[in-house]
């Protein structure tokens, strides 16, 4: 499967339009069109329905395969092309929002006190620090995610990319300070399944990741939380919309809400470090203050 073919599937399927695709890649709509042809052709099926525009069985199956596989392409691109990179003094570090706390903070300061580094901090979400790390647009990744107590993140393949274990604490809920339940000492999440929730998978722990980790249905939501804005998260909690979990760290650090830790069941928030194989000087600089090693000199 030809990538350029695949890419111009996404498109049109993500704007629903040929049209629409064609102005965004910059083609025409007649060259959009014979991409979509020429892909269902090597397939041999029909990948897109024209009238209204939407994907057949075959091209929503298509789709599940299709973000990874283009991921890997980019990736393989990004890793070829840093074996050649020049030493740099610039470093773009990608977070998800509940990893850049004091300790990564100091460790930044530390980094531009002993060296001229220019450093550059982008929030993003768990799935775009991964995909800005794979395809160089990061030089470091910290991803974060709830698991059982030393037991690794869930992360997708990663090729020749490494994960370090950075820091583990506990995990909280946050709610409403006149909630009835804002004094407790503890908290089990099986007793809040039926509680309300923000629905805040860029921010906090995804529900759906409760639901599993409790197998059990439950954790309704009535309102959407989207981006990695932990305070507008906070106001929404104070507000009464709904329960959030997050690292106890974070959790006491946000303004008008309790926290209270959790108990049951056992886990724990875990940060790790994504980085190349063949990380920049001031990337295996700011991992060794992260991990607390001594600088390799």
């Amino acid at each position: 499967m030809d990538p350029h073919l695949l890419r111009t599937f996404v498109a049109v399927l993500d704007h629903r339009s040929f049209s629409t695709a064609a102005t965004a890649l910059g083609y025409t709509q007649s060259a959009v069109s014979q991409h979509i042809a020429a892909l269902e052709t090597d397939l041999g099926t029909r990948l897109v329905e024209r009238r209204p525009v939407a994907p057949t069985p075959a091209g929503a199956r298509l789709m599940e395969h299709v973000p990874a596989l283009l991921l890997r392409l980019d990736a393989a691109r990004a890793d070829i092309a840093r074996l050649n990179q020049a030493p740099t003094t610039r470093l773009a570090l990608a977070c998800s929002p509940a990893t850049l706390g004091t300790a990564v903070a100091r460790a930044l300061a530390r980094l531009r006190a002993g060296t001229r580094v220019d450093v550059e901090v982008r929030v993003l979400s768990r799935e775009a620090v991964i995909e800005d790390v794979l395809t160089a647009r990061a030089d470091l990744g910290l991803v974060d995610g709830i698991t059982a107590p030393s037991d690794p993140l869930p992360l997708p393949d990663l090729g020749p990319t490494t994960t370090l274990a950075a820091a583990e604490e506990p995990l909280a809920v946050i709610l409403p300070l006149d909630h009835p339940l804002a004094e407790r000492r503890s908290l089990r999440l099986p007793d809040l399944t039926q509680a309300r929730w923000i629905d805040a998978p860029d921010s906090a722990v995804p529900l759906e990741r409760l639901r599993s980790v409790c197998r059990a249905d439950g954790f309704p939501s009535r309102i959407r939380h989207r981006g990695t804005d932990l305070f507008g998260l906070a106001a929404l909690a104070a507000a009464g919309h709904g329960l959030a979990a997050l690292p106890l760290s974070s959790a006491t650090a946000l303004p008008a809400v309790a926290a209270v830790p959790i108990s049951a069941p056992r886990l724990i928030h875990r940060t790790e470090l994504v980085h190349p194989a063949n990380p920049t000087s001031p990337a295996r600089q700011l991992i060794d203050l992260i991990l607390g090693t001594p600088p390799i000199t």
